[in-house]
């Protein structure tokens, strides 16, 4: 019997085993799909090119002290920094000034007065130096399990000269709330607003505040992208691993997951039986209580917690594409200040509402909003020698059409014919973009579920909407990352607290959770939820 069976390969799970690892258990690995890494995992799409198939930018991970902990730079990762890491182009047709969000400060706020005005610039300034250090207690918080203790840990401190009840409401103010109170530009407001929805909710949603904050941080530590593709991370990861001793298994889908004694049955596909004494499972929170279902765990119980858990219609799609060239803006000071970070492909907020409510009512949105990545731009690498490489991420887009389509049929298929808007709306801001297209993949949220698990088409998992964030992620009876029920069994993934993005923080908490119960340490709860179980040998 082994000392823990990690299923899935998503980086969650990939950290949660290498802590283990490095604190000397024996652990083994269970994927379904032949890549490692789930949604950062990167693969060859075109000839010369490595295309991520879901996140390309990580921005919490590079902030949480992981990388370090884990001495993942012995193992191949190797960061470069997208600076500047956003760039908003003027509205199509105008001869307006782009805004250029760099990691200096003084540099964007120029940059805001050129595009919005003094005032603007002024204002963004002081909330960079308020938020900043907020943001910063926003990232604290997610290096634990979101117990009330834990939390307020992680906030204790914070300036509260106007009082908590002042301090608690804009905390749960709506980014657009937040936004209104501090610019007067709507082309500013927009681009944070779009920011900030990366995140999933539109920033009309109470509790956004936070999300459309969270900017100010990039002036500090901005995206960063993985040398190699979004996969490298997970790579490196499945190499500390193997290094210490563990084993990452590949093409074997695990079917049930059993309690059997004082430990556990796992099942594959292929008919092995794996027997662990604990298990973490990565996976989707749905596809985690099929697998307990399957081996015999109270249906009436996960029936019940499956139908408190909001999945959502679903988030976005993705365009990738190899190019003959940059996105070439007009406003921009120079294809170097527009293509290294993130292109936030919006100049009104309407336009996100627009998408957002479509989307609700199963609708694709009137227009397509859309995010460009050029990071052929930051690495050559990921290009084939000439060229470079794109992706277009838009959102809103419903996993379920209520006109009658399909996003897996059609003639030609529902995907492809998005995609060409998707295409033809980034266009309108760079134009010639359209032509510069060499090549193109298109993921529908049909195909993301498909490929990578993603339930639905949620790259975030569930809705990260209030009522689904800190200690009611997924749900209240899971918030605390272990299963009632299920001695020794762990929770990590996107499902779970602090939710999707590339951050790894569920993966080390689930793990020192199972660190600290095995070493039976009668605080073991106390101490693993505020982040100070064993962190493993050095």
């Amino acid at each position: 019997m082994i000392d823990a069976a990690v299923v899935g390969s998503g980086h969650n799970a990939l950290v949660s085993a290498a802590y283990l690892t490095d604190a000397g258990w024996s652990v083994r690995v269970l994927e379904r799909d032949t890549v490692v890494g789930g949604a950062a995992s990167t693969v060859e799409r075109f000839p010369g090119h490595k295309v991520d198939r879901g996140s390309s930018a990580h921005i919490m991970i590079r902030q949480t002290g992981i990388i370090e902990e884990l001495r993942l730079a012995d193992h191949g990762l190797r960061y470069l920094d997208c600076d500047p890491w956003a760039f908003a182009p003027p509205p199509p047709g105008t001869d307006e000034p782009g805004i250029v969000f760099s990691v200096d400060l003084d540099a964007t706020c120029a940059s805001i007065e050129a595009a919005c005005g003094r005032k603007d610039a002024d204002a963004y300034r002081a909330f960079v130096a308020l938020w900043g250090p907020r943001s910063a207690r926003v990232m604290k918080s997610f290096g634990s399990p979101p117990t009330g203790r834990a939390l307020l840990s992680s906030f204790w401190g914070m300036d509260a000269s106007d009082g908590a009840a002042a301090l608690s409401r804009e905390f749960l103010a709506s980014g657009d709330s937040l936004l209104n109170r501090w610019f007067d530009s709507e082309r500013l407001k927009a681009a944070l607003a779009w920011f900030g929805a990366q995140s999933g909710p539109p920033m009309s949603e109470p509790g956004t505040a936070p999300m459309v904050a969270f900017n100010a941080l990039m002036h500090t530590t901005p995206p960063g992208r993985a040398v190699g593709g979004s996969g490298a991370l997970s790579v490196a990861l499945q190499t500390k691993i193997e290094a210490d001793g563990g084993t990452v298994t590949l093409g074997d889908a695990v079917v049930s997951i059993t309690r059997v004694g004082d430990g556990w049955s796992v099942r594959t596909a292929s008919g092995e039986e794996v027997r662990a004494r604990t298990v973490i499972a990565g996976c989707h929170i749905l596809t985690t209580l099929d697998l307990l279902d399957a081996g015999g765990f109270d249906t009436a119980t996960t029936e019940s917690w499956r139908r408190q858990i909001d999945v959502g219609p679903g988030i976005g799609m993705v365009v990738r594409a190899s190019t003959s060239s940059l996105p070439q803006y007009p406003g921009a000071p120079g294809v170097e200040s527009s293509s290294r970070g993130l292109q936030l492909l919006v100049h009104d907020r309407a336009q996100l509402r627009r998408a957002h409510g479509a989307a609700s009512a199963g609708d694709l949105p009137p227009a397509p909003v859309v995010l460009a990545m050029s990071f052929s731009a930051v690495d050559p690498s990921i290009a084939k020698p000439g060229e470079h490489q794109v992706s277009l991420w838009s959102q809103w887009h419903p996993y379920r059409l209520a006109d009658g389509r399909s996003w897996r049929g059609g003639s030609p298929e529902v995907a492809e014919l998005e995609g060409d808007r998707i295409v033809a709306e980034v266009d309108k801001y760079a134009p010639g973009f359209a032509d510069s297209i060499l090549q193109r993949h298109t993921q529908s949220p049909w195909d993301l579920e498909q490929e990578l698990g993603l339930v639905g088409g949620n790259v975030m998992h569930v809705e990260m909407s209030l009522h689904q964030m800190m200690m009611w992620r997924p749900m209240p009876a899971l918030a605390d990352m272990t299963v009632p029920g299920a001695p020794s069994f762990f929770l990590t993934g996107a499902s779970m607290h602090p939710g999707g993005g590339i951050s790894g923080s569920s993966g080390r908490s689930a793990a020192r959770l199972a660190i600290a119960e095995r070493a039976g340490n009668p605080l073991k709860r106390v101490a693993s939820r505020l982040g100070a179980a064993l962190p493993g040998r050095r």
